[in-house]
């Protein structure tokens, strides 16, 4: 199970019992290959030991629904920084992919209500699998940008695309500014929907460019200087190394992981120490 749910590998039908390989093969979950070896389209992974599906390696599909490395660092962020929230919380998990943030999220806050957001139907169909899986009641809604999501939250947590993707997929492009963009104007976007004492979390990759992070100042300059506190911390300074040899990227020094807290001033909501830029 692991070789085929977990490392995506190819096996033979005769490795899974024939009812659920049957079951399985119905539902579109495998699919056969040239040389008569089947895969599974989805994998499975662990974070904070809750079970969740997403695409299976290699994710090369426009649609496909990611869960790497980045989601481990943004669920530990998210329990890090998200602090006490009121009782009956609203939780939006913006660009959810397979539901990672807004999931962990949750299941701290009993009673709380989690809204999910994408524009992949697929994500938006695996992340209600996984938030069944882990008791959480979440809604799902299929958006293209957070102004068609309806505020107040208390909590926002998003994980933008970040990189320079020739083939513009939405789960990995992240637009213009040197795949910046999309984490730009997800967060003032985001900022905007925040109840008074009201939190977004976000983490993202940012390139950095003769020395200068492409995000960082821009923040400052987009959101607004009064009812809003932001913190802004480098978590990697190298990810995705192997993305420098690539053309797109040739005048980027490196790729570092950023996590960024913006809070709206006001209310009763209990927040963490202070951790600015």
């Amino acid at each position: 199970m692991r070789d085929i749910f977990g490392w995506s590998l190819p096996f033979d039908a005769a490795l899974l019992p024939a009812g659920m390989f049957g079951r399985l093969q119905a539902g579109g979950v495998i699919v056969e290959g040239d040389d008569g070896l089947f895969a599974s389209r989805i994998r499975v992974s662990r974070v904070r030991d809750t079970l969740f599906l997403h695409s299976a390696y290699p994710t090369t599909a426009w649609n496909s629904v990611f869960l790497g490395p980045d989601s481990y660092r943004f669920a530990e962020l998210i329990l890090a920084r998200m602090g006490s929230l009121p009782d009956g919380a609203r939780i939006l998990d913006y660009g959810a992919g397979a539901g990672v943030g807004g999931i962990v999220a949750a299941r701290t806050q009993p009673g709380s209500t989690l809204t999910i957001a994408d524009i992949n139907p697929d994500a938006l169909f695996l992340a209600g699998i996984n938030a069944e899986h882990a008791d959480v009641t979440a809604h799902g809604v299929e958006v293209t940008e957070p102004t068609e999501v309806e505020g107040p939250y208390d909590l926002v947590v998003t994980h933008p695309p970040f990189m320079i993707d020739a083939e513009k997929r939405a789960y990995r492009d992240g637009g213009d500014l040197h795949g910046a963009r999309l984490s730009l104007d997800w967060a003032v976007a985001a900022a905007g929907k925040l109840a008074p004492g009201g939190r977004l979390i976000l983490h993202t990759g940012v390139s950095i460019v003769d020395g200068e992070d492409m995000l960082r100042d821009r923040l400052r300059d987009a959101l607004p200087g009064v009812g809003l506190t932001m913190e802004y911390r480098e978590l990697d300074p190298d990810i995705f190394g192997d993305e420098l040899d690539k053309p797109a990227y040739a005048d980027v020094d490196r790729i570092a992981a950023v996590g960024l807290c913006v809070t709206r001033i006001g209310g009763d909501a209990q927040i963490g120490g202070v951790w600015r830029a």
